[in-house]
């Protein structure tokens, strides 16, 4: 049931990106079961994989869920709590999550930081809604990618 839902609640929550208010039938379901955002890429941590202005839709995810290496999370800022960080889990373990910028030349992340504990992972950035042309499923990275 719980892939189930969530398969459905991605859908919801695409549907509301992409087509606003035309898929706000399935956000009141995405909404009121699993939660999601979208967020605006802003800085430069994450090129090449985002880049400034990309639109993404963060699906919130049960803190018993696991996280794997090369997922995209979104987690707080530790220096603003109101803004959230798009990183990539780099290392989970004892119920700490390392993340970090794909541009660690330009990423405020763990490095700096230390690692977050997992209740504090928001979410994960599953869909890039804009701009069009680079649309599309935000996949996990495997490693030597």
């Amino acid at each position: 049931m719980g892939r189930r839902l969530l398969r459905i609640a991605l859908f919801g929550a695409v549907a509301l990106a992409a087509f606003g208010t035309a898929g706000i039938g399935a956000a009141v379901l995405v909404g009121a079961r699993l939660g999601t955002r979208r967020v605006v890429v802003e800085g430069r941590s994450m090129l090449p994989t985002f880049e400034p202005g990309d639109r993404l839709l963060v699906v919130r995810i049960p803190r018993r869920w696991p996280l794997r290496c090369g997922d995209v999370v979104a987690v707080p800022d530790p220096r603003m709590p109101d803004r959230l960080l798009v990183k990539r889990v780099e290392g989970v373990s004892s119920g700490l999550v390392t993340v970090a910028g794909d541009n660690a030349s330009e990423s405020t992340d763990s490095r700096s930081f230390g690692p977050v504990d997992r209740a504090q992972v928001w979410g994960r950035a599953c869909y890039r809604y804009a701009p069009r042309e680079r649309s599309g499923w935000v996949c996990r990275r495997t490693s030597g990618a």
